[in-house]
């Protein structure tokens, strides 16, 4: 039975239905300080409960049942970015390319170097940590931007379309001053350093096709 591991480790999950296979390659891995959750099948894989932790997939391409080509299909459909490194005994050409086409990070062709293994685990889990690190900043970035005012995103929105502070005033119905207050209270709560920092910002959240006119702005 497979241990929960912490959420400061990175994990990387075999599915591989040679018991064998699995023994030596969770031994290597535990070996260089990896925790690793090993199945035989992927339907053992796929009932298996994942946590939310920085991971990777080393997986089999032929397996009894499902293939691991089947398996990763499934993940992209389901909207599951784990990243795979495929191994094989039995690999052509049309097996890589379409493991590859469905991005897959590596295809190791059986025996492989236990360095070329490793260096395809840790591409991986890069990869994978990369994608982390890159949608925690996003949920940063739209927490800071729910917290602005109505106003301050109707401000915001004008602003990073090129509207000059005149321009908003007439656009919203107040004082050029009264703009001037609520972009400095959007730059400061986005913690933009300058205004491109802001428009750029818009754009990662996308908010900058957004109307200006369907915020509730009743707040001034």
């Amino acid at each position: 039975m497979n241990s929960s591991p912490t959420p400061s480790r990175e994990l990387v999950y075999v599915v591989d239905d040679d018991a064998g296979v699995r023994d030596s390659l969770s031994g290597l891995l535990r070996s260089v300080g990896m925790e690793v959750a090993a199945y035989g099948s992927v339907a053992d894989f796929a009932r298996a409960r994942r946590p939310d932790v920085c991971s990777c997939l080393l997986l089999d391409v032929r397996l009894q049942g499902a293939s691991g080509l089947d398996l990763q299909d499934q993940l992209n459909r389901d909207g599951v970015p784990l990243p795979v490194v495929f191994m094989t005994g039995f690999g052509d050409i049309p097996m890589t390319v379409r493991a590859m086409k469905g991005g897959a990070v590596d295809f190791l062709a059986k025996p492989f170097r236990e360095q070329d293994l490793l260096d395809a685990i840790h591409q991986a889990l890069a990869r994978d940590r990369e994608r982390r690190a890159k949608r925690q900043a996003h949920a940063a970035l739209a927490a800071r931007y729910a917290a602005l005012t109505p106003r301050e995103k109707q401000v915001m929105a004008l602003a990073v379309r090129g509207l000059m502070n005149k321009q908003i005033a007439g656009e919203t119905g107040t004082s050029e001053i009264t703009v001037k207050i609520h972009r400095g209270n959007a730059m400061r709560k986005m913690e933009a350093k300058t205004f491109a920092d802001l428009v750029r910002m818009a754009e990662a959240l996308g908010t900058e096709n957004e109307s200006p006119h369907g915020q509730d702005a009743t707040h001034t």
